[in-house]
């Protein structure tokens, strides 16, 4: 690596969004979930051997506080547990098993914390896309608590904190300006996911990836906005995101849009 090339990597990933205009981030949804059981630190080790730059996870607060890593509210769907992660302890939750529902493989895969999944990716130099879940369930003070945990593992300017809840997403940024945010949204704004942005005071849009064009794209980098739809496998709906001239990509299968970028190269 350069000496150019490692000073950018130290740079606040919001600079980097900035100054690497024109490149496709490979960001893998929940991991590489299409190969492994979603939120798992499997996952997530198996999307960077597939070629993401980033991962993306989801968190949600136990009932002690501390800061879950899994997409759902409720545990039903992804491990052996039953009823919603807020009525569980830490201690309870390390106890299930996340991984057998997937394949038999990854039987006894835990259930990760944010700070371990901070604690590795800060060994890997991997970026983070944090997905706060704040809706249906209401956690008060998990902004705050990611905050937190980001300084704790020197973190900050490494990551990007999402939500589709966007005061969420503000209040983040006002308790720390250095942190790159992002809205999601999954339908047509009434006016443009510019205007989200401005009211969320974030750096990204993330749309659902049926929702982007072109002239939108655009609208945002004259913004100054990062445009980061989610989440398809599709070759066809890859290309066609590439070809809209958006900065990143969530897809389940990071291979595969590693595949598109190389044909598109080709």
């Amino acid at each position: 690596m350069t000496q150019t090339a490692a000073a950018t990597e130290r740079l606040p990933l919001r600079d980097r969004l900035a100054r690497e205009r024109g490149r496709v981030w490979v960001v893998g949804h929940r991991g590489a979930m299409g190969h492994c059981p979603e939120n798992t630190l499997a996952s997530f080790e198996r999307g960077l051997q597939l070629g993401a730059d980033w991962i993306e996870l989801d968190v949600h607060l136990s009932r002690d506080n501390a800061l879950i890593v899994i997409h759902d509210e409720t545990l039903d769907r992804t491990t052996n547990g039953q009823g919603a992660v807020r009525e569980h302890s830490l201690a309870e939750l390390k106890a299930l098993d996340a991984g057998s529902w997937f394949g038999p493989e990854y039987a006894g895969e835990p259930i990760p914390t944010l700070d371990e999944v901070l604690g590795w990716a800060r060994q890997r130099n991997a970026i983070v896309d944090i997905e706060i879940k704040n809706a249906p369930v209401y956690y008060a003070g998990i902004e705050a608590a990611v905050v937190e945990a980001l300084d704790r593992y020197g973190m900050t300017e490494q990551v990007i904190v999402i939500s589709f809840d966007h005061r969420t997403v503000q209040r983040v940024k006002t308790l720390d300006p250095r942190i790159a945010t992002g809205v999601l949204y999954s339908g047509r704004p009434v006016d443009s996911g510019v205007s989200l942005a401005a009211q969320a005071q974030a750096d990204a849009i993330l749309p659902h990836w049926a929702h982007v064009t072109a002239a939108d794209v655009a609208g945002a980098h004259s913004a100054g906005l990062s445009v980061a739809p989610w989440a398809s496998s599709d070759p066809a709906v890859l290309r066609g995101l590439i070809d809209a001239g958006v900065d990143a990509i969530g897809t389940n299968h990071p291979d595969v849009l590693r595949d598109v970028m190389k044909g598109a190269r080709g």
